[in-house]
C-alpha cells in the first residue's frame, strides 16, 4: 500500500534557519516519492506547529510524518503526542536532526543545507518502512530504594515517606547524615547546621514507613523500572541496635581509646575501637571498629567494653548479612568525597603544620568538635592570620577540571568564621567569585565590609620561611606578584566523585559523565534522571551543588519516584530486541554483551531469551549475533537500509 508522508521542516527561530535554507528544503522534500505535503514553519513544536501536521492528518490523509527540527531526545514525544492525537501511531515518526546535526555544526550554508536535505530524504525513505508498536504497562512495586543517607537522600525518602509509600534507605556509613553533619555553619544565613540537619535524621529513624540500613551497600539490582529485586549487603556493627541505647559507656572501657584517628573530626581527634560517630548520631547506635578491634583482629584483649555494657549489646560474633528487597524506583544519593590535597604537595598539606582542609576547620569550628568550637595551630595556640585558598584541585588541567561551584561561598563562610574567631588579619585567595544563590552576594559583600582581605590569584604555593607559613600567588587586580604571611592556612578542597563511583554506576547501569559524576538524561531539562527508566539521581553524586540545590533536586527524585509508583503502573518502551528461536544457535554472545542484563539463556531449549521488560533496545546483540537472530523493534534492516539509500541518494 501506497503510504502518503508530510515533511516539516523547522526554522527553530534562526537556531536552524541560519545556516540552512529551510525552504529549499521544504521544496526538494516536495520532490520526493510519496510524499504528498511538504511545509516549513518556524517553530514546529508550538501548537501552530503541531497543528499543521494535526489538520494535514485529517484533511489530506497523512500515514507517515516526518519532521526536520531539533534533536528529537527533546521533542520527538511532543510529535508522536501530535500523532496520536488525531489516530496515527506515534511511532509512524521519524524525525531528521538537522539543528545539532547541521546548523551548529556548520560554517558554510550551502552545504549545510545540502546535509539536511539529505537527512530529509533519508528520514522519508526510512519512514515508509514503519509500523505501529505499542507500549506496555506492567504493575509497579510501591517501594523506592534510597542509597546514600546525606542531605539530599534524607529529603527525597522523607518526602516518599510522608506520602504514603515505603522507603529503603540504605548508608554505608554507621550514620546518616552525610557531610552536613560536619559542618558548623551553613551559608549564607551562617545558621547551625546540625539546627537543620538533626530534625530530619530523627524523622528518618521515627517514621514508620523508611527502613533504614547503616552499615550496608547495594551488591547487586536486578529487573526492571516498576519490579527492581535489589541485594543489600549488611556488614556487622558487632553491637544489637535493638539493644543498644546509645549510652556511651562502652567508649571509656576501650583499651585503644584516644588511640585510633576519628574519620569524623576529620583526623582532629582520636577515638577507641568502639565508638559512636558523633552525639547527633542516627541511629544512636555504638559501632566497633572491626579493623582495629584487637578482639576482632587479632582474638587479644580483655573485652572490657564488653564488661561496661550494662544491657549486653555488644555482640562480637555478629556476620555480614544479605537482605533481598523489591522496590519500583531507585534514588542514588551518594554524595561526593573530597580531593585530597596531600597528592598536590605545593599547597603544603601534609607538609606543614597549620595547612588544614575546610571540613577540618569546619570541625575546629564546630562546638561539638575536637578543639570545642576554638580556631587553634598544632600546638594549642591562636593563630593570629590565617588564608583560605579556593579552588584546591578544581578548576585545574591538572587535577580536576570541573568549577565545584560551593567553594566560593564556603570558602567567604570561612573568612567570616575566622574574622570571629582570631584577633588578625584573614586572608582570602579566589580566581573569581562565583556567588550565584538567592542572598549569595550580599553575603560576601557583608564579609568585605567586616575587613577580609580579597586577593584575586589562586595561591600557586604555600612554604615555609623561618618557621612561618608563607602564601604566594599573583595578584591579578595589581598585576604583581605576592607572598602573605600567615599562622594557618585553609585549602578549600575540590568536590569530586568517590572512587566506586564506576562500580556504583555498573550495578545500577547507569553511566558517568567526562568528569566522573553521574550523568543524567538531559543536562537541562532532565537533570533528576538517568538512562536507566526507575534510577534518579539526588544531590551531588550528579555534579557538585549547596545545600539548597541538594534539597531541591532530592525533592525532584522523589517527585519523579513518586510519578513511577504512584499509578500502579507503567509504560515500558517497545523498542527492544527479540530473538528467533529457529535462528538462535546458543552461542550466548549477547548474554555476555548486554549491558542491561536482559538477556538469559534457557537450558532446556538451548537458545537466549529477552527479558523485553528490561530490554532498553541498545541493538549491542543485534550487532554482534553472528546468526543474525536478533532483531530491533523500530530498527528493522529494512528501515536502516532505507535510510542509508536515502542519505546517499
Amino acid at each position: 500500500m501506497s503510504e502518503k508522508i508530510g515533511v516539516y521542516v523547522c526554522h527553530c527561530g534562526s537556531n536552524i534557519a541560519a545556516t540552512v535554507d529551510v525552504e529549499r528544503v521544504a521544496k526538494e522534500a516536495e520532490k520526493l516519492d510519496q510524499v504528498v505535503v511538504a511545509k516549513e514553519y518556524k517553530y514546529m513544536c508550538s501548537d501552530p506547529g503541531q497543528e499543521l501536521i494535526k489538520n494535514d492528518i485529517e484533511e489530506n490523509g497523512i500515514t507517515r510524518v516526518v519532521v526536520a527540527a531539533c534533536s528529537p531526545r527533546m521533542h520527538e514525544p511532543t510529535f508522536k503526542s501530535a500523532l496520536e492525537q488525531k489516530g496515527l501511531n506515534g511511532y509512524l515518526l521519524e524525525m531528521a536532526n538537522i539543528r545539532e546535526q547541521c546548523s551548529w555544526i556548520a560554517t558554510d550554508p550551502k552545504a549545510s543545507t545540502e546535509k539536511a536535505i539529505n537527512l530529509v530524504k533519508a528520514a522519508a525513505k526510512r519512514v515508509v518502512h514503519h509500523k505501529p508498536i505499542y507500549e506496555k504497562e506492567v504493575p509497579v512495586n510501591k517501594a523506592t530504594l534510597v542509597v546514600g543517607g546525606g542531605i539530599s537522600g534524607i529529603q527525597a525518602a522523607l518526602q516518599i515517606a510522608d506520602a504514603g509509600h515505603p522507603v529503603y534507605m540504605v548508608e554505608r556509613e554507621p550514620s546518616i547524615g552525610g557531610h552536613m553533619a560536619k559542618f558548623d555553619k551553613t551559608f549564607p544565613t551562617m545558621d547551625c547546621a546540625a539546627c537543620i540537619l538533626t530534625p530530619k535524621m530523627v524523622n528518618v529513624n521515627s517514621n514508620p514507613n523508611i527502613t533504614l540500613h547503616t552499615c550496608s551497600e547495594v551488591t547487586k539490582v536486578d529487573g526492571y523500572v516498576g519490579n527492581y529485586k535489589v541485594k543489600i549487603k549488611k556488614n556487622p556493627r558487632y553491637v544489637k541496635e535493638s539493644v543498644c541505647t546509645g549510652c556511651g559507656d562502652c567508649e571509656p572501657a576501650c583499651v585503644l581509646k584516644g588511640k585510633i584517628s576519628c574519620d569524623f573530626d576529620e583526623g582532629l581527634s582520636n577515638r577507641g575501637a568502639i565508638y559512636i560517630p558523633f552525639p547527633q548520631a542516627t541511629p544512636l547506635k555504638a559501632r566497633v571498629d572491626e579493623e582495629r578491634c584487637l578482639y576482632l583482629a587479632k582474638g587479644k584483649c580483655s573485652q572490657a567494653c564488653v564488661k561496661a555494657c550494662a544491657r549486653e549489646a555488644i555482640d562480637f560474633e555478629q556476620k555480614v548479612e544479605e537482605v533481598e528487597i523489591e522496590v519500583g524506583a531507585i534514588i542514588l544519593a551518594t554524595g561526593y568525597k573530597l580531593f585530597d590535597a596531600s597528592i598536590a604537595p605545593q599547597w603544603g598539606y601534609g607538609v606543614y603544620d597549620n595547612v588544614v582542609t575546610g571540613l577540618q576547620f569546619e570541625r575546629m569550628t564546630n562546638a561539638s568538635g575536637p578543639t570545642n568550637g576554638k580556631v587553634v595551630k598544632k600546638d594549642g595556640s591562636a593563630p593570629r592570620s590565617a588564608a583560605v585558598l579556593h579552588c584546591i584541585g578544581s578548576r585545574d588541567q591538572n587535577y580536576h577540571k570541573h568549577c565545584s561551584r560551593v567553594c566560593c561561598m564556603s570558602s567567604v563562610k570561612f573568612a567570616q568564621l575566622l574574622k570571629e574567631k582570631i584577633e588578625g588579619e584573614v586572608y582570602e585567595f579566589y580566581i573569581d567569585m562565583r556567588t550565584f544563590g538567592k542572598q549569595y552576594e550580599e553575603f560576601y559583600n557583608r564579609v568585605q565590609e567586616e575587613g577580609v582581605n580579597f586577593i584575586r590569584g589562586k595561591g600557586a604555593e604555600v612554604t615555609e620561611v623561618e618557621g612561618q607559613l608563607v602564601v604566594r600567588a599573583e595578584d591579578t587586580l595589581l598585576g604583581a606578584f605576592r607572598e602573605i604571611p600567615v599562622d594557618m592556612v585553609v585549602l578549600n578542597t575540590a568536590l569530586v566523585p568517590h572512587d566506586d563511583a564506576d562500580k556504583v554506576a555498573q550495578i545500577f547501569g547507569i553511566s558517568r559523565s567526562a568528569d566522573g559524576f553521574f550523568l543524567e538524561s538531559h543536562i537541562k531539562l532532565d537533570p533528576v534522571t538517568t538512562s536507566t527508566d526507575g534510577v534518579h539521581l539526588a544531590g551531588c553524586c550528579q555534579s557538585p551543588k549547596d545545600i539548597p540545590d541538594s534539597v531541591a533536586q532530592g525533592s525532584a527524585a522523589a517527585a519523579q519516584s513518586l510519578a513511577v509508583i504512584a499509578t500502579g503502573k507503567v509504560k515500558t518502551s517497545p523498542i527492544t530486541a527479540s530473538i528467533d528461536s529457529k535462528l538462535c544457535t546458543g552461542c550466548k554472545i549477547c548474554n555476555n554483551l548486554c549491558p542491561y542484563k536482559a538477556i538469559t539463556f534457557d537450558e532446556d531449549e538451548k537458545v537466549s531469551v529477552i527479558n523485553e521488560a528490561v530490554c532498553k533496545g541498545c541493538g549491542s546483540c543485534s550487532s554482534a549475533c553472528p546468526s543474525a537472530a536478533i532483531r530491533i523493534a523500530h530498527f528493522d534492516n529494512d528501515q536502516i537500509l532505507a535510510q542509508i539509500e536515502g542519505v546517499l541518494g
